[in-house]
This record gives structure tokens, C-alpha cells and sequence, in this order.
């Protein structure tokens, strides 16, 4: 790569988020001189990966083995290509893409983790059951390896690198710095400009002032941009919303802060003639909590539930069989929407809620982001609900608590605008429901389902309760949730080669032969963690973080050689 006359680095990095981080970590490793620019101030270094469960995908993993998981990369890539179904011309690098992540994943993933000073909790989490089907979507065995630690530890080592390397001289921070235009010459990238803004003194990931104080240009010989995704730009996601999801939603909560705001990819789609591929390939939950203690702009938070609530829609009606939670979340989110509402409802028992309800996000997961054995043994083993999820029954906005089904109806109804819900309906639907427990054979598959995940001891010891009637006083009081559609991932994005570099705009039928741009690369969330797209439809949880340090690693190790 030819180097400009005036340089100020080797290589500029937009983005301070989890991808940007592995992408500098990965430059300076390899001596050479970069600058991180983000529009955000220092004290959000890391983005939104700092709020993240910090679920990793794993296969065949040790901690797998221990709790008898027979896993393989041939299951694994089963699973993923019935997941992903990769159907378009387009997706010819995103399955390149998946492949390499699904090896990744099966190989060096977890011993390169311990390098970097990331440990896993032992039990292993059962994401995204699937659709029912041998070949169709959904984790045919428990991949989700929680960080010990969750978020905050996912991005420390790689934080404390770029630290070190900025005290020594190596690196250069440049927060609230704004990138409004890549600069360009003979086609190729060969730096940014922007906007400074004024100093912004906010708690990481509350909303920050966007007012200009001065402008900036900066040159290099490369520039790998991860911005992340379009979660918090709620226009742009109605715009983007594909109709095999039904209407865009009227009614969203926000799972991402503020400055995930989708601003590069036009950036980078218009200035530099960047290709956007599956642009409506997106991942957003049907489980999301109006936050009650509230951090950005219509701050949603997702339940993950276990599988025993009873899921009906707005009107009262059960969802369909796989629409069970935690087993398939596009294909309920596009059940829900083909009602006609925006959202639906769990009914479920105290005993439910103490041991099945999970709250993502760091913040609501202090024993573990605390990495302290002793508090969470305390706090898990404690009888009752975990304390951030009894504080959103006792203060969220989304929970009702009754007696009986008159009282809970009644509740359930006046947080609606309109009384959808007729009594003896969901009575019906509830005693129906009870009926089916009396045995350990069923026709329910619902009932089925709760069993089976059972027969796995960790979700039998810390996740499932055993089925039981929702209407036995025993387990009560009755709970119903109202729960909301929530933003969060973008999967479609800049398209790229298996090098992270950016491919120039073509012709779906061109795309395996798209020509990169010279000097722009990208990985993340922006990228689609790979390739435009490597989740294709759908996502087989705990590959977001994962996708991110993967790109990330393989951006910044590619432009290391290129700038040699």
C-alpha cells in the first residue's frame, strides 16, 4: 500500500466499541502507530459490549464435555447454516464468513480467550432451543459460555492494552471525536475528518451533547471502521424492517444506547462507494422491559427467560408451538407481529419468576460482573428472585402481581390503551394449559419442551423449574408481563472479503466478485460481524461478542501486514 505524503499513523480506527478495541490491540501488538477516534468521551470506552451478558459460542468446549455435552464443528455448522439460510448471491462472503467463525469457535477461540485474560463461568447456557427440527434453526445442545465476569470483563484486557500502549507513546485516544467524511484520494481511503465535540462529563451510556467545538483531519494508510450497528436509530430500523417481519413496530424499546446510531454506513455507502448487503437482516427481541431505573433514550431491558411461562399474544390467545420462550426469537417476533400488536404476554408463577427470569445486561448482573464467589452464591442461592429482577416486579412498569385470574385480567388490561383481553378466555387458556402437567407424558409440547430441558442438570438444578399448575396457590402469587419489542442487532452491513476490507458496491450477482476499496476495512457489528452478514436470517446467540472479537482480530491483523 502506498503510503500518503503527510501520515499521521499507520492506521485510524473509528469506533471504541469491542471490534475497535480488538482491531487497535491487534496494530500495536504488531508496532504499528494508530489513532482511535470515537464520537463518545473516554468514560464509554468499549460501547455497548460493557452492558452485554458477555455470552460466548463455543463448541466442543471443556466446560461442555464436563457437563456431558457431546458437541462437534459438524453439529455446529449444521446448526448454523439451518439458522442462518443463506439464500441469496449476496451471501457468498458472509457464509465464508460463518464458516471460518464456526471453526473459530471449535478451535482456537477458547485457548486464545485465556490468553487474553477472559475466563468462563463452568455451567453452560441452552440459547435459542430452535424451530423443532433436526436441520431447521436453534442450538441442537447448550453453547452459551458465560463470562466470568459478564461484559465489563470481556473488554478489560483489551482496554488495559490500549491504555498501556497510550502511555507509552504507541497510540493516540481521541475521544469525542466525530467522523463526518472519509477522505479520499484516486479511490482510495486515506483518512477521515469530522467533528470535535464540546467535553461531555455524562455517566457511560447516557446520552451525550452533539454540539461542534472544532474540526479535525487525520491521514493514514488504512482506516477500519467499527461503528457498530443501526439499534438506537429507531427511523432507520422502520426504514430497514423487512416484511417478512410483518409492519415496522410503532412501538420499540431501545436495547442500545444512544450512539448506536448507524451514521458510517451511509458514510461510507456514499462517500467511498462501500457496499451494504442485507441491510433488512436484523435482530431484535420480544421480551424487552421498559426499564424502570432507566440509562439512554428508551432504555429496554431483555428478559431471557427459561421455558416455562405461558405466552399469549396482546388479545390472550397462546402462541403457537415453537413460539415457546428462548426457543426461536425472529420466527415468535414475526408470530406477534402478524397479530396486528406491537406486544405480548407472559402468565407465570412466583416460583417461575425466582428461578427462571434472567436479566441481560451487566448492570443486572452485579454478583457476577462483581466476580465475587462468595456474592454470588449468596445472591443465586438466596430464596426468592434475584434482586434486580424482584426490583422490576416491584417497580417496572411492564409487571402485574394478582391473586387470581379476575384480578390479574383486570391488571394486565389497564396497562394496555384498549382492554384487549377478554377474562374467561385466558382462564380457559391458563386451565387448559394446568391440565397437561397431571402426567409425565403430555400432547402439550410446551410441557414437552420444560421436561426434556430438564433432563439437562444444569438447567434442571439452576434454570427450570419442574411443571407445575400456574393456578396452585403454592406457587403464587400470579405474574404477568407485558413484554415489548426490543432493538439490538444489526446482521446485514459493510460487505467485506475474509481480509475485513470493505467491498465496493455491486450487483448481487456480483458480489463474489466484488472489488475491495482500497484502504477502508471494517469489522463488527458494522460489518454484520463479517462479510456483510455471517448470522444470515438468524443467530444462534452468544456469536455477537464473539463475532466482534473475531473481525475485529481479523481486521487489524490484515491491515498490519498491509501497512508493513
Amino acid at each position: 500500500m502506498t503510503a500518503a505524503a503527510h501520515q499521521d499513523a499507520d492506521a485510524i480506527v473509528v469506533g471504541g466499541g469491542l471490534a475497535g478495541l480488538v482491531a487497535t490491540a491487534e496494530l500495536v501488538a504488531a508496532g504499528r502507530r494508530v489513532i482511535l477516534v470515537d464520537q463518545e468521551a473516554d468514560q464509554s470506552l468499549g460501547g455497548q459490549a460493557f452492558w452485554s451478558l458477555g455470552g460466548l459460542f463455543l463448541v466442543d468446549s471443556p466446560e461442555q464435555r464436563r457437563m456431558g455435552i457431546k458437541d462437534s464443528y459438524e453439529l455446529a455448522w449444521q446448526d448454523w447454516q439451518g439458522t442462518a439460510g443463506f439464500d441469496r448471491p449476496e451471501d457468498y462472503w458472509p457464509r465464508k464468513w460463518a464458516e471460518a467463525y464456526v471453526g473459530w469457535a471449535a478451535g482456537e477461540k477458547r485457548a486464545w480467550l485465556r490468553e487474553q485474560g477472559i475466563g468462563l463461568m463452568p455451567q453452560v447456557g441452552w440459547a435459542e432451543r430452535g424451530d423443532g427440527t433436526a436441520e431447521g434453526h436453534g442450538n441442537s445442545v447448550p453453547r452459551f459460555h458465560l463470562t466470568w465476569g459478564v461484559g465489563p470483563a470481556v473488554i478489560r484486557p483489551f482496554v488495559e492494552k490500549l491504555r498501556t500502549a497510550a502511555a507509552e507513546g504507541r497510540l493516540e485516544l481521541r475521544f469525542r471525536h466525530r467522523v463526518d467524511a472519509l477522505v479520499l484520494a484516486d479511490g482510495a481511503v486515506m483518512g477521515v475528518r469530522g467533528s470535535v465535540l464540546e467535553p461531555a462529563a455524562d455517566e457511560r451510556g447516557r446520552p451525550t451533547s452533539r454540539a461542534a467545538v472544532g474540526a479535525f483531519e487525520l491521514a493514514a494508510q488504512a482506516v477500519i471502521v467499527t461503528t457498530g450497528g443501526i439499534g438506537a436509530n429507531l427511523d432507520m430500523v422502520r426504514r430497514n424492517w423487512p416484511a417478512r417481519l410483518g409492519t415496522p413496530p410503532e412501538s420499540m424499546v431501545q436495547g442500545v444506547p444512544d450512539y448506536v446510531d448507524g451514521r458510517m454506513l451511509e458514510i461510507a455507502s456514499t462517500q467511498a462507494g462501500a457496499g451494504i448487503v442485507n441491510p433488512d437482516r436484523m435482530w431484535h427481541y420480544v421480551e424487552g422491559l421498559r426499564n424502570w431505573d432507566p440509562i439512554w433514550t428508551d432504555h429496554g431491558i431483555r428478559i431471557i427467560p427459561g421455558p416455562s411461562s405461558l405466552w399469549l399474544d396482546a388479545t390472550g390467545r397462546r402462541l403457537p408451538p415453537p413460539n415457546f420462550p428462548g426457543f426461536d426469537t425472529l420466527g415468535t417476533l414475526a408470530t406477534i407481529k402478524a397479530t396486528g400488536h406491537d406486544h405480548s404476554w407472559f402468565v407465570l408463577t412466583r416460583t417461575i419468576v425466582e428461578k427462571e427470569f434472567a436479566l441481560s445486561g451487566s448492570e443486572q448482573n452485579p454478583d457476577i460482573a462483581g466476580q465475587s464467589v462468595r456474592e454470588l452464591v449468596r445472591a443465586r442461592l438466596a430464596k426468592g428472585a434475584p434482586g434486580p429482577v424482584q426490583a422490576f416486579v416491584d417497580h417496572g412498569a411492564d409487571f402485574v402481581t394478582a391473586t387470581d385470574v379476575d384480578e390479574l385480567v383486570r391488571r394486565m388490561n389497564a396497562l394496555t390503551d384498549e382492554p384487549l383481553l377478554d377474562r374467561d378466555q385466558v382462564e380457559r387458556t391458563i386451565v387448559a394449559r394446568d391440565r397437561q402437567v397431571e402426567n409425565t407424558y403430555t400432547k402439550d409440547a410446551q410441557i414437552q419442551a420444560i421436561r426434556n430441558a430438564r433432563t439437562y442438570l444444569v438447567d434442571k438444578v439452576t434454570r427450570v423449574v419442574a411443571p407445575h399448575r400456574l393456578l396452585d396457590p403454592d406457587h403464587g402469587p400470579l405474574i404477568a408481563v407485558k413484554l415489548n419489542l426490543l432493538t439490538r442487532k444489526t446482521l446485514g452491513g459493510l460487505h467485506t472479503d475474509l481480509d475485513g476490507r470493505v467491498l465496493a458496491s455491486a450487483s448481487p450477482e456480483d458480489a463474489a466478485s466484488a472489488i475491495p476499496i482500497p484502504g477502508l476495512y471494517a469489522a463488527g457489528e458494522v460489518s454484520g460481524f463479517g462479510g456483510g452478514g455471517m448470522h444470515g436470517y438468524r443467530a444462534l446467540e452468544g456469536t455477537f461478542l464473539g463475532g466482534c472479537l473475531f473481525s475485529g482480530r481479523t481486521a487489524g491483523r490484515a491491515v498490519a501486514r498491509a501497512v508493513a
